[in-house]
């Protein structure tokens, strides 16, 4: 059997759209060890073809350059082959160092050395996400390429009872992006639409996310009175996952957890604003997409940045809540 090193992407959308890359491998034969930040390390958790998941020891964005030696001298021998996912010099020097014979990923930011096969660049400049990862496998063919996490039945009791939910009898919100501002739908609007839902179905509204979107969601729980149930910041990453998958719809930001919501197929809806749902888009055949570059006739959309360079967040604050609602109610009907 194949030993193989997979380096995950740094953020939880990447990890999750990196699934299909995974399963394909893992079908052909390849036993898979996944090396992930502690952030995104639960979500390659989640992925059943994953023999073992090794959490780095490096801070966001740094190069631990001994640390990295450290391990890949300890990772000698180890591993037949490696796919690096980043695109950065930082991520392909593990297996480098490890002297993995097959060290596989895109050219990146050069690579040369690091890499023994690397593959050209796309050139579009932001290309779908999950074929771009599953074609390091090989040729794609005809399959589709859908995004799959699963959780055992009894992690996801213990999420249900730590947050005193039932199964199916919850909303789920994701209202941060971390991103910046520019991919957030108003925390005013999410407000509104868990008053409305809560008011009309009597269920209550999880607010997920991380301790620093604690405060918004603290703010929209203020406005909604009753309504919600605040999260953020008070689950383990693991626990959130789990509570997705056990919603009745969930409604969210472009963002990690807008992809854990679609990689469930849970009912969802994805509010995007200043990024574009032809690079990103919820592989979910239950989500509605909310991005109106063609009725807001914004010939800035999409522009990809963290804040709106002129102010009025249009791509955003154009989506009404009534609309949400509408399009949530939709794709629960058909589910």
């Amino acid at each position: 059997m194949t030993r193989s090193l997979v380096i995950a992407p740094q953020w939880i959308g990447d990890a999750v759209m990196s699934e299909p890359l995974l399963r394909r491998l893992a079908d052909r034969g390849e036993r898979l060890t996944v090396a992930a930040l502690p952030s995104v390390a639960p979500v390659l958790r989640a992925m059943p073809q994953v023999r073992e998941v090794v959490e780095l020891p490096f801070a966001h964005g740094r190069l631990d350059l001994a640390e990295r030696r450290r391990l890949g001298a300890e990772w000698r021998g180890a591993f037949d082959i490696a796919y690096v996912l980043p695109n950065s010099i930082k991520a392909a020097l593990i297996p480098a160092f490890a002297r993995i014979p097959r060290r596989i990923g895109y050219q990146g930011e050069g690579r040369l050395g690091l890499l023994s096969e690397r593959w050209p660049n796309p050139k579009q400049e932001r290309p779908p996400m999950v074929a771009y990862y599953a074609s390091l496998a090989g040729p794609l063919g005809e399959a589709p390429l859908r995004p799959e996490l699963r959780v055992d039945e009894a992690a996801r009791r213990a999420a249900l009872a730590a947050a005193g939910l039932e199964a199916g009898r919850f909303h789920a919100f994701a209202p941060g992006a971390e991103y910046g501002p520019a991919k957030r739908w108003p925390a005013e609007r999410y407000a509104a639409l868990a008053g409305a839902l809560h008011a009309r179905d009597g269920l209550p509204v999880a607010l997920l996310g991380s301790p620093q979107e604690a405060e918004s969601c603290a703010q929209i729980a203020a406005a909604a009175p009753g309504a919600c149930l605040v999260l953020a910041g008070r689950t383990t990453l693991d626990e959130a996952i789990a509570l997705i998958g056990a919603a009745r719809g969930v409604v969210s930001n472009d963002s990690g957890l807008m992809h854990v919501a679609a990689a469930f197929g849970v009912p969802q809806v994805a509010v995007f604003g200043s990024t574009s749902p032809l690079h990103t888009p919820p592989h979910n055949p239950r989500a509605r997409v909310l991005w109106l570059k063609g009725e807001l006739g914004l010939d800035c959309m999409p522009c990809f940045e963290r804040t709106c360079r002129y102010g009025h967040y249009g791509c955003l604050n154009g989506v009404a809540v009534e609309r949400v609602q509408a399009a949530l109610d939709a794709a629960e009907r058909a589910a």
